[in-house]
């Protein structure tokens, strides 16, 4: 069940993990003896965070060796899944079901419970971040002790512990919002001027149920990927030029590993995410930033980056713009606004980008950027900290769930003052 780690590293390869040892439990458990007898323990998903949000010195934990569970209930429109499954693992049985979910993030290869715990989030004026569909959890305490919270039934905690860093224990299972399986069809516009997206962004933005603009800030010019939904009316925007073959969003890498386009209708699952589940783009040779501002912010962004642009678009691989609804996740960065996000999928070298990253935040952060929680940032713990209001309600909740830290880490504790 367990083994020593010595060189186990993030996908992207930019983060190798400190932990003393490695665990993969078998069954439930096993996992809650694992935490009981642990001085300190943390749970990794996919890996996919750029961060060390994940990282440990103490046990970390993988989940994906539990028993897999996909446990629809349309009567109440929600399915429970396993924590260590993956959105790809999950959206097939349900589409086969008759189900879908009402958002996805780009790549489906992302852990459910890893993407929730750090506020991961697809694209849409309409949906929320992957956390907001959360209507239930279960977790494990530090003395190997299961937790249950809700929505319906902890309203006063349960804001608090969707989107937790991983601070409160080790989440087990998730409940999440579910609806009818719908069709997409997807298109892609292409030399559509970022003037004309800056200047109109609320009707780009619109223009389909989710919405990502492509750009890497050095020219004029935006590709914009339109994923609508076909039981609902095209609000008819037509910028740029409609592309005639597939694309990917990355300049340069196949169009095999993207969903289908050109408009042909399909199930959600094969639609709403920018690559198919089936195949896994690249190997990690890149890393990620990002920032979620007020939508309203999004003229004066989209003009401070286009002054950077300059010096951004060598050491970038790609930029994405979309839109998230706002939540009342406390620690949420779409927390009580609709936000924009910008995305920058970097060149792998950090030495290179690290001072466009902060070159970046120097513009973004006064118009209220957050940066996303797995991404990288040149910010401290306590600059994070003091971008999100209701930290000071989560520590008091961390307090109460862990009051010895045994799930905190570096990470955490400088965020909470702790350790």
């Amino acid at each position: 069940m367990s083994r020593t780690l010595e060189t186990a590293t993030n996908w992207a390869g930019n983060i190798t993990f400190g932990a003393a040892r490695w665990h993969r439990p078998r069954s439930l458990d096993d996992l809650r003896r694992l935490v009981a007898g642990s001085d300190r323990i943390r749970a990794v998903g996919s890996g996919h965070s750029f961060s060390a949000v994940a990282d440990t010195r103490g046990d970390l934990v993988r989940l994906d060796g539990l028993p897999p569970a996909v446990e629809l209930d349309p009567a109440a429109s929600a399915v429970t899944v396993s924590a260590g499954l993956r959105y790809a693992d999950v959206i097939a049985p349900l589409e086969r079901a008759g189900h879908a979910l009402a958002n996805l993030a780009s790549l489906p290869h992302i852990s459910v419970a890893g993407s929730v715990a750090t506020g991961t989030h697809g694209s849409g004026d309409t949906l929320g971040c992957l956390a907001a569909s959360v209507r239930a959890l279960q977790l494990i305490g530090p003395e190997g002790d299961l937790t249950e919270l809700s929505r319906d039934t902890d309203p006063d905690v349960f804001p608090g512990a969707v989107v937790a860093l991983g601070a409160l224990g080790i989440v087990t299972r998730l409940t999440l919002d579910v609806e009818p399986s719908y069709e997409m069809a997807q298109r892609v516009h292409v030399a559509v001027p970022l003037d004309e997206v800056a200047a109109d962004f609320d009707t780009v933005s619109g223009a389909a149920h989710s919405v990502s603009v492509f750009t890497d800030w050095g020219g004029a010019s935006a590709e914009v990927w339109l994923k609508r939904r076909t039981d609902r009316p095209d609000p008819g925007w037509d910028g740029g030029r409609r592309a005639e073959r597939p694309m990917n969003p990355v300049p340069g890498m196949p169009p095999e590993f993207s969903t289908q386009q050109l408009d042909e209708p399909g199930p959600w699952c094969e639609r709403l995410p920018h690559f198919r589940p089936e195949l896994t783009p690249g190997a990690g040779e890149e890393l990620q930033s990002e920032y979620y501002l007020p939508r309203t912010a999004a003229p004066a962004a989209f003009a401070a980056l286009r002054s950077l642009g300059p010096r951004l678009a060598p050491a970038l691989h790609i930029a994405e713009v979309r839109t998230v609804r706002a939540d009342d996740l406390w620690l949420s960065p779409a927390r009580g606004r609709d936000s924009v996000t910008f995305h920058f999928t970097w060149v792998k070298d950090l030495d290179r980008v690290r001072p466009l990253i902060a070159a970046v935040e120097d513009v973004l952060l006064p118009l209220g950027a957050r940066p996303h929680w797995g991404k990288l940032t040149a910010l401290t713990p306590r600059e994070l900290a003091a971008l999100h209001e209701q930290l000071g309600a989560f520590a008091q909740l961390v307090r109460k769930y862990d009051p010895a830290g045994k799930f905190g880490n570096d990470f955490t504790d400088g965020l909470l003052g702790t350790g």
